[in-house]
């Protein structure tokens, strides 16, 4: 499979760029919250697979992208988290010949995920079979450990090359398309929703450090992407732009979290008084995929980890 689309919708997804098919993955049923992305060439490569309850609508997708069981290369997710390489077993087994690609940080819990699902267990709860599914374990000797800067080849003329990024997790690594120029972000520019409008950051437990953070922002302005595509969801363009967005808004939340951390005070409800009017008319179905997917709470507990951790204090509990 090594066509390249350049027109309109496809059957299985949408060109966003010379090459680039963006499959919505369909978390939870829900439309634009989870995507991935089909690199195409000679050695076509599946940029996240999405949650484990995501994968029969990921299959479809790339079967009617014409993409056979032999055909993909590879598969490569930016990190671990269930929302983004759940599905890394169940599409494992699906093209026998796809290498697996992850950080290294996260490449022993695809291999025998166990502790990585019961973490999750802990955090999500009854959500976690009911929303996201779990992760089977993927054959090791089908995993490739990214470094930083590494290139994964597609074809003679496009290289994806990897660029380490934690901050959201510190198994996180973006990926950047030589021949479109897009840059897979992941998590570490934030989540914007269609049909939210509002780029908010994502600093869930247990991972999260705002130096990295923007460490990882600056890297990213560094390569000069033309486009970011993030996870969550779509392709954003202007990315100086939107890089330097994510920054400014990163540091005013994390700036209201240590006020109230300083304080005394709840984390949570600060950050809610502080930025719940940025989702004001937003369609309470809407709102209920962000909150879900991105909630405060959620938000909150990563900022109190991060600065419990700096003075040495005990610190919350984690998704893992």
């Amino acid at each position: 499979m090594s066509a390249t689309h350049d027109g309109g919708p496809l059957g299985g997804g949408t060109p966003i760029a010379p090459g680039v098919v963006q499959i919505d993955t369909l978390l939870g049923g829900w439309q634009q919250v989870t995507a991935g992305y089909l690199v195409e060439g000679p050695a076509p490569i599946l940029v996240e697979t999405g949650s484990q309850s995501s994968v029969p609508a990921l299959l479809a997708a790339l079967g009617a992208l014409g993409v056979d069981a032999g055909d993909l290369a590879g598969v490569a997710v930016t990190h671990i988290h269930l929302d983004h390489a759940g599905g890394v077993g169940d599409v494992a087994r699906a093209f026998p010949r796809a290498t697996v690609y992850v950080h290294g940080k996260g490449a022993r819990h695809l291999a025998d995920p166990a502790k990585l699902v019961d973490s999750a267990a802990r955090v999500y709860g009854p959500l976690l079979d009911s929303l996201y599914g779990r992760l089977d374990p993927t054959p090791p000797e089908r995993i490739h450990v990214l470094d930083d800067g590494e290139e994964i080849r597609v074809g003679p003329d496009r290289v994806l090359t990897t660029v380490d990024s934690p901050g959201h997790a510190k198994h996180h690594l973006a990926l950047h398309d030589s021949s479109s120029g897009v840059l897979f972000a992941g998590d570490a520019v934030g989540v914007r929703l269609p049909d939210a409008g509002v780029l908010r950051p994502s600093t869930p437990p247990p991972d999260f450090d705002l130096d990295q953070a923007v460490t990882s922002l600056h890297r990213f302005a560094d390569r000069r992407p033309s486009g970011l595509a993030l996870a969550h969801y779509g392709l954003l363009a202007d990315p100086g732009d939107v890089l330097a967005e994510a920054e400014e808004t990163l540091r005013r939340w994390a700036s209201v979290a240590e006020g109230a951390w300083q304080r005394g005070e709840d984390i949570a409800a600060a950050l809610e008084a502080a930025f719940g009017d940025d989702l004001a008319g937003v369609d309470p179905a809407h709102r209920e995929k962000l909150d879900t997917l991105n909630g405060v709470h959620s938000n909150a507990a990563g900022f109190r980890r991060w600065l419990d951790s700096r003075t040495g204090e005990a610190a919350v509990p984690g998704r893992g």
